[in-house]
This record gives C-alpha cells, sequence and structure tokens, in this order.
C-alpha cells in the first residue's frame, strides 16, 4: 500500500461529490464561527457529521503522532481519519479567510435580518437535537437543565479588557476552539469576551503579514492542543453517556437563543482597543413592521434550510 492508498484508505468522502458536500459543510462551519454567537459545531449538528467530527479530531492522538516521529507516513495516514479532515478543515479555512468581511458586513448594516435567520436555524436545530433521546427521563431533565443555565450565563458574560501577548493569543486558541465544537457556545462570542475577537478577525484580513503571521500561529497553536485534548473527552461522553451528553448539548444551545435573538436595546457601550464594543444589552420585542416580517421570513428560511439539511443527512 502506497502512501496514496493509504491516505484515500482513511475515514471521509468516498468520492468527489461527497468530497463537495463535506467541503461546502466545512465552509458553513467556518462561516458560523466567524459570528459571535453563533456555533461551528452547531452547523456540524445540523450537518449530521458531529459525532464523526469529533472521532476524527480524536484520531490525531499519541499513536498517530509517534507513527509519524517514526517517519511512518503510511500508518500515520491510515491511523488518523486525514482525509475527512483535509477536506473540511479546506472548507473551514476558505470561509474564515473569504467570508469574514461579508459577515462583518452583514452584522454592521443588517443586524437583524442577520440574526433572524441565526436565530431560526439554531432553533430549528435545538427542536432536532432534543428529539434525539428520551428528555422525559429525570437523569436528562437535569442535564438538559444544567446545559440551559450554563448556556444562558455564559453568552450573558461581558467583554473584558486583556493582554495582547503571545501566551494570552495560545490561550484564546485552547478556549475558542474547545467552544467551537459545543453546539451553542460560540469561539467568536468567547473571543469577544476574551475582548480578541476584533484583533484576531483583523489579522485574517491580512494573514501574510509578520504581525498577523505571529497572531496566527499563536491562536492557531492553542486551538491545536485545545482541540487535540478536549475532543478525547467529548468523544468518550458521547459514545459512553450518549443521552446524557446530547441533553446537555440541547440545553446549551437553548440557553445559547439569548445571544442570537435579532431584536435588542443597547444599554452600554464602551471604546475597547480601539473599537466601540457593546457591554450590556437587553432583549426587547419587536414592532410590527415591514422588518418584522422580512425576519420572520429569514428565520422561516433558517429553519427550512436546517429540515432539509437533517432530512438529506438522514437519509445518507
Amino acid at each position: 500500500m502506497n502512501l496514496i492508498q493509504a491516505f484515500l484508505s482513511s475515514p471521509g468522502p468516498k468520492n468527489l461529490k461527497e468530497a463537495a458536500v463535506l467541503y461546502l459543510k466545512g465552509f458553513t462551519m467556518g462561516a458560523a464561527d466567524i459570528i459571535p454567537g453563533v456555533s461551528g459545531g452547531t452547523v456540524a449538528f445540523i450537518a449530521g457529521i458531529y459525532t464523526e467530527l469529533v472521532d476524527a479530531i480524536k484520531s490525531i492522538d499519541f499513536v498517530g503522532i509517534k507513527k509519524l516521529l517514526r517517519f511512518d507516513l503510511k500508518g500515520f495516514l491510515a491511523h488518523v481519519h486525514l482525509k475527512f479532515l483535509v477536506v473540511l478543515v479546506a472548507g473551514i479555512g476558505t470561509a474564515l479567510v473569504s467570508a469574514v468581511r461579508l459577515v462583518h458586513f452583514l452584522l454592521e448594516n443588517q443586524p437583524v435580518y442577520t440574526w433572524a435567520t441565526f436565530f431560526g436555524m439554531i432553533g430549528a436545530s435545538t427542536v432536532i437535537l432534543g428529539q434525539k433521546f428520551h428528555w422525559q427521563r429525570p437523569g436528562n431533565l437535569v442535564s438538559m437543565f444544567l446545559g440551559v443555565v450554563a448556556g444562558y450565563l455564559i453568552v450573558g458574560l461581558i467583554p473584558v479588557q486583556t493582554p495582547q501577548d503571545w501566551w494570552f493569543l495560545f490561550l484564546c486558541g485552547v478556549i475558542a476552539i474547545c467552544a467551537m465544537i459545543l453546539p451553542g457556545i460560540s469561539g467568536a462570542f468567547l473571543l469577544v469576551i476574551l475582548g480578541k475577537y476584533e484583533y484576531i478577525t483583523g489579522a485574517l484580513k491580512d494573514p501574510f503579514s509578520l504581525e498577523s503571521l505571529v497572531i496566527i500561529l499563536s491562536f492557531g497553536a492553542g486551538a491545536l492542543l485545545g482541540i487535540t485534548s478536549f475532543s478525547r473527552v467529548l468523544s468518550y461522553f458521547l459514545h459512553h453517556y450518549e443521552a446524557l451528553t446530547l441533553a446537555a448539548l440541547t440545553g446549551l444551545m437553548a440557553g445559547s437563543l439569548r445571544k442570537v435573538w435579532p431584536w435588542k436595546e443597547t444599554l452600554e457601550i464602551q471604546w475597547i482597543h480601539g473599537k466601540l464594543m457593546v457591554l450590556r444589552d437587553q432583549n426587547i420585542l419587536p414592532e410590527v413592521d415591514q422588518q418584522f416580517f422580512i425576519a420572520l421570513g429569514l428565520a422561516g428560511l433558517g429553519l427550512a434550510f436546517v429540515l432539509v439539511m437533517e432530512r438529506v443527512a438522514g437519509t445518507k
């Protein structure tokens, strides 16, 4: 077996069509991870690849690294779910570089419509995920309740001022990547809380300058450590305590809906690192006008999109 055969034998898309679909799912995950309040893990659940994603990340373990250090490339390629990860990460990376400007534009110029679309998507995802376990059981109810409380409290945290040193960017990478693979908890939002969202996404706009490379490499190293360690814990719970884990994840998604409610009233703002940041806001009821009906329609489209994706994923 040569290197190409070893790579092709690893778990992942079996043909170009499946690879294209997985790439698009990765692109959607990357676009979601840019948005404070929306989780790439949620998109992975919607797309039906969540457990596969966690297992693929988990495959980058000591055994695989040992094979790589011994230059056993065939063994490494066969052990790690590299085919799945390469295609998915290519989609995520493309989105992070290309979609960041579009997402910033939409959030700044059409916030109500943008949040309404994601509210519909996340709301539908919460309902779908809640159907995958017996939520009436006491243990699952407690797990889901704790998830709701955690999600609700986390998305209500206030941004703080933090250092721009490499070690803190490394720490941000660890924290953000763990959140990115959890549905309902947005890695981008936690970067806002840590005061580093604009700083890090700004580096993606000019990724080849020396300053940007230092930022990206520091953050990326932390993300690599975080995702390889946290995925093992998450994979264990998904395979050994599936119902309780799904209940907690459902609660996280439900609790996070507070953040993506489209209509808000700003209560407190402050200049942080040269950017005007909203420190505190509250959800309000919308006025029944043209904007309301357009937002309602977009929320419906987001909901329909999730239902279609769930149906497609369920037929495979």
